[in-house]
């Protein structure tokens, strides 16, 4: 259904997860999402297409916070499925019915929210991303692809940027003043 859509108007959600470090892991581990909305992309890594959008943020572990997911810990594989969590959110708000790609990185969180996976631990979060999957399938024709992370696909590495900037609390740089491979 994705061929269908004329490339100029075709959209692509790149996402990424990131974690400053991901050994003993705890809530309090620093974590971050990045997500790029892309149309017109050609899929080929080398910046095709127009960025309409560009979101980013920490990974919530707080239960009490009202944008809790069910983070426990801030571990890559939990920001990783919070990236897709709100790729999967941004389809459900802007509407439309039209076949997505979405690409990232992480085998984990693309296995996971498709149900070909089942998560072993951070469930609870797993499952909302499995839901989110399930409503937003029901609407529109996902197409997922993984792609290899840190190879110079550049929307790939804008979607890395803002996690790694999410993460550390910082801005990311403004799209015409970076360079793909910059955090």
């Amino acid at each position: 259904m994705v061929e269908r859509v004329p490339l100029g108007e075709r959209l692509t959600l790149y996402f990424d997860g990131s974690c400053q470090h991901n050994r003993d892991v705890t809530s309090e581990t620093p974590t971050g999402w990045g997500l790029v909305v892309v149309r017109g992309d050609a899929g080929v890594g080398r910046g095709d297409g127009e960025v309409i959008e560009e979101h980013s943020g920490r990974v919530i572990t707080d239960s009490e916070d009202v944008g809790w997911l069910g983070a426990e810990v801030g571990s890559n594989n939990t920001a990783e499925l919070t990236a897709l969590a709100h790729t999967l959110r941004w389809l459900l708000t802007e509407g439309g019915d039209a076949a997505v790609t979405l690409r990232g990185d992480s085998k984990y969180a693309l296995n996971i929210a498709s149900g070909a996976w089942r998560a072993k631990a951070n469930r609870e979060l797993a499952a909302r991303v499995q839901m989110l999957w399930t409503e937003v399938s029901g609407l529109r024709a996902l197409l997922s692809e993984h792609i290899r992370a840190h190879r110079g696909h550049r929307w790939n590495e804008r979607a890395d940027h803002l996690a790694w900037r999410a993460c550390i609390g910082e801005k990311p740089l403004p799209l015409q003043f970076w360079k793909p491979g910059s955090r």
